[in-house]
């Protein structure tokens, strides 16, 4: 499950990851699916849409697609590549569930970290994040696909009432939500000494930012990881929980 490498020599700065997942305390089943490929810069996270038919499928066809992922010359060409994998998984999870019986979405959040010479890009769809943390400062880089985000933006409720609201769990956006998807993608410099932690919703929802700014700052990525997973487990796990960090130097 875990993973630790240098990206190749062109590459001036060095990463290095370990991500853990685990089905949690009240789930049956595990609908997250997560992926490390530090040997091409690429880790990515999924969360099959929980209450809906085969979330498990959708989240693993998400990341069978970005094994087949193939590395770059140009990072231009590196992002089409990806973009189309997920756009064609969207496609089939939409045929899918209108040849199903119950007519039922079948879908999966997305994000993922693509590591490109002293770049990070970085595409999602749904509440699966990104944060950063560089130089003991903390920064979630992805914005969530949601209804109580929508709530905030629009000054409706608070972002403390958000962590609490009955509508925390309605997703706006997610692959095989609809048949057209809309990606969203940004690009950053990376800087050596970066953190950065994908995660499912399953963690977020256990862990404020304040507790992820202290618990990034100690530890390899292996210990940080396994401590965050532990605290979650131990806070009651309601949801599958996923989590990968991603070392910078």
């Amino acid at each position: 499950m875990a993973t630790s490498s240098s990206q190749k020599s062109r590459k001036p700065l060095s990463v290095s990851s370990y991500g853990m997942t685990d089905v949690g305390k009240a789930r049956k089943h595990n609908e997250d699916a997560m992926l490390e490929r530090p040997e091409i810069g690429l880790w990515v996270v999924a969360d099959g849409m929980g209450g809906h038919a085969k979330g498990d499928v959708a989240s693993q066809m998400l990341i069978d697609a970005m094994k087949k992922v193939h590395e770059g010359v140009k990072l231009e060409s590196y992002i089409d590549d990806i973009e189309e994998r997920i756009l064609e998984v969207n496609q089939r999870l939409v045929n899918k569930a209108r040849e199903s019986e119950k007519k039922t979405t079948i879908g999966s959040t997305i994000v993922l970290m693509l590591a490109y010479e002293n770049y990070c890009v970085y595409i999602w769809a749904g509440d699966s994040r990104l944060y950063r943390l560089r130089k003991g400062e903390l920064r979630q880089m992805t914005t969530d696909h949601s209804q109580v985000e929508v709530y905030v933006e629009q000054g409706l409720i608070s972002r403390e009432e958000a962590l609490v609201h009955p509508h925390g769990n309605m997703i706006t956006r997610a692959v095989g939500a609809a048949e057209v998807l809309y990606l969203d993608m940004d690009i950053q410099e990376m800087q050596s000494g970066d953190r950065y932690l994908l995660c499912s919703d399953g963690l977020t929802k256990h862990t404020d930012d304040l507790e992820f700014q202290e618990m990034l700052q100690k530890g390899t990525p292996e210990e940080t990881c396994k401590a965050l997973i532990s605290q979650t487990l131990d806070r009651g796990a309601g949801d599958n929980v996923t989590a990968i960090i991603i070392d910078v130097e």
